[in-house]
C-alpha cells in the first residue's frame, strides 16, 4: 500500500513478474535462471494505470506472447479484479532472449516462438 491506501505501483510489477515466471513452467519453458543456457532478460516496459486497487482485492492476472522477433518477443499483461472486465492495468513487456553464461542475446526458443499468439 501506499501512503494514499492503494496498492503501490512498483507492486503491480512483481505481480507481473510472478505470474510471468508462472507463464513459462506452464510453458514447459526452463529458462527463468541465469545460469541456464536459454534466458530472458527485459528490455523494456510500459505501463498503463487504468484505475486505482484499494486493499483487500482479490486480483487475476493474464499475460499473453503477442510478438516474436529474431532475438526479442513482446508479452501483454494485464491485471483485473477478480470477475471484472476491465483491467486495472495493462502492460506491454519487450523480452529478449538471452544466454547469461555466453553474456549474449540469442535466438527467441521455439517454445516461445510456439506459443505466440498475435493481437
Amino acid at each position: 500500500m501506499d501512503s494514499l491506501g492503494h496498492i503501490n505501483h512498483a507492486v503491480y510489477l512483481t505481480y507481473m513478474e510472478s505470474a510471468r515466471v508462472d507463464i513459462y513452467q506452464e510453458l514447459g519453458y526452463s529458462g527463468i535462471r541465469k545460469e541456464q543456457e536459454e534466458s530472458t532478460i527485459l528490455g523494456s516496459m510500459e505501463v498503463n494505470y487504468h484505475f486505482q486497487v484499494n486493499h483487500p482485492a482479490e486480483l487475476e492476472i493474464g499475460h499473453r506472447i503477442c510478438r516474436v522477433g529474431s532475438k526479442s518477443f513482446d508479452m501483454i499483461a494485464a491485471i483485473f479484479i477478480k470477475n471484472k472486465v476491465k483491467p486495472v492495468c495493462t502492460t506491454l513487456f519487450k523480452m529478449v532472449s538471452y544466454s547469461y553464461i555466453k553474456d549474449s542475446t540469442i535466438p527467441v526458443p521455439d517454445i516461445i516462438r510456439d506459443n505466440c499468439r498475435p493481437l
